[in-house]
């Protein structure tokens, strides 16, 4: 019985997370990025370019034959690839002929690709992330509130509604950590292959998701260390460690291999070179369109260089950065797991562990390079993944140790937590550049999660036009005033765009409120099975 009440919760928890998903959805790309991969995306089955003409200089590479080229890996757009002909084929249909013609954003397209990636990334990742969390030993409500803390509590909850790619490598990173370990706990080889396809795929998104199977193997070695013995396989037999490392190298390094070398197939493909990157490629171009340029840019940030805002201490420390602000989860995971340490098991040691590692990786690798920020994005989005790791431990290990910790530590766990849904769902309520643009006319980095509340406030009380709100910035560019001055949620965005037919907005208004009430419901179904479950 418990088993099968362990499972309805899992299906309740998915579904839970496919609405809410669908709820939050702007139907927007969410960034330029996204935008640029899609049009790679389109380019693979129809005759359009992969750089459209009036993007150059500012995006795209001269490869092959003069052709211009994306400077970016294929991994996001593949994912998109299913969505993108469909949503192309639906936006054909007659009866969207005047929307279409109209050029108004978001397109037909652009709405099904980001709705239905968005809500099959985030299911996926809370599939994964339930998995991992109940290989560490969890209990089922603890495992369900991890999930939740991830999906609603961390910036993950941002690119659920804005399409970048930090959700699909977290979605790999998060598959792959947890089939390794599976294959740690119990010899399944099939697991081991699996998670390094899953962790080897990341290579044809980011390159730098090299750091992401670093991090892996450093979750198993610790894993192995903190055991301080071999692990039964499923025959019962302890495995030495020689022979896992043996049987990690024969299995995970071709795996590896086979996708770095799909990549690199990519880039020859497009630019002639086995060896070279587009970063290395696109720095070559824009340093001969701007001799000023160093030999060593875009890697030409200083680490320390800059103080608060440099590229070792503005991921920490920053006002409009600092993971301390943007993922209030991450320090309150750190804080109980240094609480508890000598009682968590060793896998969660070792997964805790890991994550700071990967964490600190991307730091120091993304410390020198020019735009360590991530430019326009919730928090610093290199290093995202690797925070929202480290805060899926929070809340699990809260509710285990909840009656061992002191009553000082549990309001000011409680303050932290509820601060934490606060700011993630604060981030949903306007497109991001908002704040960019108001601190640009301030002429120095803000406090932008602070000013995300002042924002929300003005325009609930109708104070939107106030002098000290109003950005300058936000106003050069029509879509961006338009994308600015409503709710970014797709009813509010259609409405005010004004150029969808009437009949369109009231029925995305009525789905929207029906999946609302079915939420609702699900979500107090799950909560009455997890309390059945004592």
């Amino acid at each position: 019985m418990p088993v099968a009440r362990s499972s309805r919760v899992l299906r309740l928890l998915l579904l839970a997370t496919a609405l809410f998903t669908f709820l939050i959805q702007s139907g927007e790309l969410g960034t330029s990025d996204t935008a640029h991969r899609l049009q790679v995306t389109h380019s693979w089955w129809t005759n359009a370019p992969e750089v459209l003409a009036g993007d150059y200089p500012e995006f795209g590479v001269h490869g092959r034959g003069g052709r211009l080229y994306a400077s970016y890996g294929l991994g996001q757009s593949l994912l998109m690839l299913p969505a993108d002909i469909v949503g192309s084929a639906i936006s054909r249909l007659p009866m969207w002929r005047n929307y279409v013609a109209s050029g108004a954003s978001p397109q037909v397209p652009d709405i099904l690709v980001s709705i239905t990636t968005n809500v099959l990334v985030n299911v996926l990742t809370a599939l994964a992330a339930y998995h991992l969390l109940m290989l560490l030993g969890f209990s089922v409500r603890e495992t369900v509130a991890g999930v939740v803390g991830l999906l609603c509590a961390t910036t993950h909850l941002y690119y659920a509604q804005n399409l970048a790619e930090n959700n699909y490598i977290l979605l790999l990173t998060i598959t792959g950590f947890a089939l390794q370990y599976r294959w740690f706990v119990s010899g399944d080889r099939r697991a081991l292959f699996w998670g390094s396809a899953a962790l080897g795929l990341n290579l044809l998104t980011r390159m730098t998701t090299a750091l992401d199977i670093f991090s892996a193997a450093c979750f198993l070695l610790f894993a192995a260390v903190f055991v301080l013995h071999g692990t039964p396989t499923k025959s019962g037999e302890s495995l030495p460690i020689g022979e896992r490392v043996r049987s990690y190298a024969q299995t995970a390094l071709p795996v590896y291999a086979f996708f770095f070398f799909l990549d690199r197939l990519y880039q020859f493909v497009r630019f002639g070179s086995w060896t070279n990157t587009y970063v290395a490629l696109m720095a070559r171009e824009h340093r001969q369109m701007d001799p000023t340029l160093g030999v060593n840019f875009p890697f030409d940030g200083h680490w320390l260089q800059g103080g608060i805002n440099s590229g070792l201490l503005g991921p920490l420390i920053s006002p409009h950065k600092s993971i301390l602000l943007f993922d209030p989860m991450f320090p309150l995971a750190v804080l109980l797991a240094v609480l508890v340490w000598k009682r968590l098991e060793p896998g969660v040691r070792a997964f805790f562990a890991a994550s700071l590692v990967l964490l600190a990786t991307y730091i120091v690798f993304y410390g020198h390079y020019r735009w360590w920020a991530g430019d326009f994005s919730w928090g610093d989005r290199y290093v995202s993944s690797a925070v929202e790791l480290v805060a899926l431990l929070a809340l699990p290990i809260l509710l285990r140790y909840w009656k061992s910790l002191q009553a000082p530590i549990r309001y000011l766990v409680i303050g932290v937590t509820a601060f934490s849904f606060v700011v993630q769902f604060a981030s949903l309520a306007f497109w991001l550049p908002l704040e960019i643009y108001q601190t640009e006319d301030m002429g120095h980095p803000g406090w932008v999660v602070f000013l995300r509340f002042k924002n929300i406030a003005a325009f609930a009380l109708n104070r939107w036009n106030a002098p000290e709100l109003k950005s300058l910035a936000s106003y050069e560019d029509p879509w961006d005033a338009i994308h600015l001055t409503t709710w970014n949620f797709l009813p509010s965005l259609l409405r005010h765009v004004g150029q969808a037919p009437p009949w369109a907005v009231h029925v995305v208004y009525g789905v929207w409120i029906v999946v609302a009430l079915v939420l609702i419901y699900v979500c107090m179904k799950m909560m009455r099975e997890l309390r059945q479950l004592g």
